[in-house]
Parts: C-alpha cells; sequence; structure tokens
C-alpha cells in the first residue's frame, strides 16, 4: 500500500493546501512488525505485513512495497502507518493500513518513530 501514497503525492504535486481539519482526521500510529510473509500473487513486488498497534487497535495488515527491507529487517521493527483509511483489496490480500515511507527513485525507506515510542502511540 505504500504505492498509493506515491500516488496521492504526485496527484496532489502541486503542494494544495488543506485545513488543520483535514490533517487532524488522518490517524498515524506507531506499530511492530509482528509477521512478514511473502506476497507472490502481488503484481509489484511486495510483502505482507502484521502490524500490532497496541491493545486499542490490535493488530492489522498492510501490502507494501518495501522489498528493499529482508524479512529479518522487518520482524520486531517499529513504523508509522495510517490506520484509518478504509481497506484495500490488494489481489487476493485485504490490506488494513498504510505503512508510511519516503521514496528515492524506485526506493522505500521506512519512516522510524523515535525510539522509546510504543505500539498505538499516536502521531500528533
Amino acid at each position: 500500500m505504500v504505492s498509493l501514497y506515491a500516488a496521492a503525492v504526485a496527484a496532489h504535486s502541486s503542494h494544495e493546501e488543506i485545513g488543520w481539519e483535514d490533517f487532524a482526521k488522518v490517524d498515524v500510529r506507531v506499530g511492530r512488525v509482528v509477521e512478514v510473509r511473502e506476497f507472490p500473487e502481488a503484481r509489484k513486488p511486495a510483502w505482507q505485513l502484521w502490524i500490532d498497534f497496541g491493545p486499542s487497535i490490535g493488530v492489522k495488515r498492510s501490502s507494501a512495497q518495501i522489498t528493499n527491507y529482508s524479512r529479518e529487517q522487518l520482524e520486531g521493527r517499529s513504523v508509522l502507518a495510517v490506520v484509518n483509511l478504509a481497506a484495500r483489496q490488494v489481489g487476493p490480500f485485504r490490506s488494513e493500513v498504510l505503512t508510511l515511507g519516503t521514496y528515492r527513485d524506485t526506493t522505500v525507506l521506512l519512516v522510524d518513530p523515535a525510539p522509546g515510542a510504543q505500539p498505538g502511540d499516536r502521531l500528533g
């Protein structure tokens, strides 16, 4: 789902301003990757991630085009993700959150929360 973010950024490359109320609707939380599976059915190389957002949100799934990271680099890693987007069907997989990253050409670099951040902590 990281590629959805790139599409949204490209669509709004004019740097259109949004109001504070719009931004406040986006719920970005710290999660910890608890499981990583291969996703051979994806059109573009991707991983299937299970991310724990703590007791109030639980474990959610994400399809992420971050194959520049190995399974070992991802499992146990803290990430930031948008948890209140509508789920999206990616082939046979239902992606429930948008894992956040930045782009350098075609490489995705995950956004890391600060050390000490815990699953469920909200960006704000």
